[in-house]
């Protein structure tokens, strides 16, 4: 017989299920973004401060940078931690989710600052 916390457990883990299988190929990025808020919800981030947010997103950006030296240059990395690091991929998954969690606790619409600034950068002139 489960206890009550094992009861909670399972059940945010089965709304969490629910939520991943809504989860399409086809969602938009406001779509996404919703989804990483009811994530948060479920799992009791959703009033994290803002300060502790960017630090894990800082914290993401880091593995990442480590993730992409590991497996996409020809940089030394430390023998005894070289199985610890998780893929590109994970690393930019861990990124993008973190950030629609600073988006969606500042109630920031991912798509529209995007497209705003977009619309700037199309006058920009770059340049190597």
């Amino acid at each position: 017989m489960m206890n009550n916390n094992e009861i909670e457990d399972k059940n945010k883990e089965n709304k969490q299920q629910a939520l991943w299988e809504n989860l399409k190929e086809t969602d938009s990025l406001r779509e996404v973004q919703q989804y990483i808020k009811a994530v948060n919800t479920v799992r009791g981030f959703e009033e994290q401060p803002i300060e502790e947010r960017m630090l894990l997103l800082t914290e993401e950006i880091g593995e990442l940078a480590k993730s992409i030296r590991k497996n996409a240059t020809n940089m030394s990395t430390d023998v005894n931690k070289q199985y610890s690091y998780d893929s590109i991929e994970s690393e930019v998954s861990d990124c993008l989710y973190v950030l629609a969690s600073v988006c969606n606790r500042l109630d920031i619409d991912m798509f529209k600052c995007l497209k705003e600034k977009e619309k700037e950068n199309i006058h920009r002139v770059w340049k190597k």
